[in-house]
């Protein structure tokens, strides 16, 4: 198997343990211990965030109790050598209302993921998330 495909594969296990739930330490699993995580200015996150590994724990617990039923649909990738580039589509069942969504609605985006890998785990990560209306 090559190294594209090992990290493709790694990043569909990632997510695949985001939808399930995973724990924040199941979720560290996946990360160097020197990650960076970048996410862009979006309109939940106004100003956008660089997330360390134990930033990227406390968001994946606040992330818990907003969102169940995560859904990740890799639409497109491409890889080259240690780098997957990802384009997602997203749809979650909001725990509370958020903007004109009822707690139980349905909230969707289109994700843009960048990743690096190093040692088969993720070293950094930038999204840039476009949600649908809210």
């Amino acid at each position: 198997m090559s190294i594209e495909s090992e990290n493709l594969e790694t990043i569909r296990r990632y997510f695949a343990a985001i939808e399930k739930g995973a724990s924040s330490e199941e979720m560290a699993e996946f990360f160097t211990p020197d990650i960076v995580q970048i996410e862009f200015p979006n309109r939940l996150v106004v100003n956008g965030a660089q997330r360390d590994l134990a930033q990227l724990r406390e968001a994946s617990v606040r992330g818990r109790k907003v969102v169940e039923g995560q859904k990740y649909e890799i639409r497109n990738a491409v890889t080259s050598g240690n780098k997957v580039a990802l384009e997602v589509e997203w749809t979650a069942t909001v725990k509370v209302p958020v903007g004109t969504i009822p707690a139980g609605g349905q909230m969707r985006a289109h994700f843009g993921v960048f990743l690096e890998l190093r040692d088969g785990r993720i070293a950094r990560q930038h999204n840039y998330d476009c949600f649908e209306p809210f």
